[in-house]
């Protein structure tokens, strides 16, 4: 199994998605995200994710690459936000207390009618829950089934560093994908061998050190939602392409396909 990045269709795909630039976020970088999801929260982010210029916008996504007309797209919504959880800069840190995992965004799950899928990932800005990602796919919500059953009432995170996924409760890391069990073994590693390990790979690129200043790619980024006006140049991060201007983003997901 490889990855195969979409690189040209993000590049077509702006032509003719409308995702709505991102509220300004507070002049010293981007606005915090919650510390849990909340009912309130998944509210906010559903009604982010079936406005009228979202269902729009999704229509012209499905429809980007001709596999439907615009027309016949008719986006739907099901199930309410799931929150995505990365892994956390705190714990990488090794800051006191730190959680390993942070809430990055909320992910709800478009479909059209011919069946294709995507995330939507809604974060809060300073205008309020907005739509500020459209991932092709469902691995947010395929690996949340995945972590629930494998380890239920765990924590599913990502690692957006080498696109894994993994579940955590109580002193355990377990894997959820090819990802991550070649970074800890199939049967998962200790809490604190998994704070080793990803104090080693990251400690040296956390947000203030000399590495991400430098704009390396691979360094950690500060969450969703940049700085209005700020540029955010095609890079290929955390299995994702992202393309951003004046604030807004649009994500690919590299899809895995056997043998490309």
């Amino acid at each position: 199994m490889t990855l195969r990045a979409t690189a040209a269709a993000v590049l077509a795909a702006t032509a003719l998605l409308g995702l709505a630039p991102l509220a300004a976020a507070a002049p010293g970088g981007p606005v915090p995200q919650p510390d849990a999801a909340t009912a309130e929260n998944r509210a906010a982010a559903g009604r982010a994710a079936t406005a009228p210029d979202t269902l729009a916008t999704l229509s012209r996504f499905f429809a980007r690459e001709g596999k439907v007309s615009l027309t016949a797209a008719q986006p739907r919504i099901e199930g309410e936000a799931i929150p995505v959880n990365h892994l956390s800069p705190e714990f990488v840190a090794g800051r006191a207390g730190a959680s390993v995992a942070r809430l990055e965004f909320l992910a709800s799950r478009a479909v059209s009618s011919d069946g294709q899928q995507a995330a939507l990932w809604t974060a809060r800005t300073e205008a309020g829950w907005q739509v500020v990602n459209i991932a092709t796919g469902d691995d947010e919500f395929r690996y949340a089934r995945l972590g629930a059953e494998k380890l239920p009432g765990g924590t599913v995170f990502r690692e957006p560093q080498i696109d894994a996924w993994y579940v955590t409760g109580g002193s355990r890391v377990l894997p959820l994908d090819e990802d991550a069990v070649r970074a800890v073994g199939a049967g998962g590693t200790s809490l604190a061998a998994y704070r080793v390990r990803v104090a080693r790979a990251y400690g040296d690129k956390l947000p203030g050190s000399s590495y991400a200043e430098s704009g390396e790619a691979g360094g950690y980024a500060e969450g969703v939602a940049p700085a209005a006006g700020t540029p955010v140049p095609v890079v290929a991060a955390g299995g994702a392409l992202v393309l951003g201007g004046a604030g807004a983003l649009l994500a690919l997901r590299r899809r895995r396909v056997a043998g490309a």
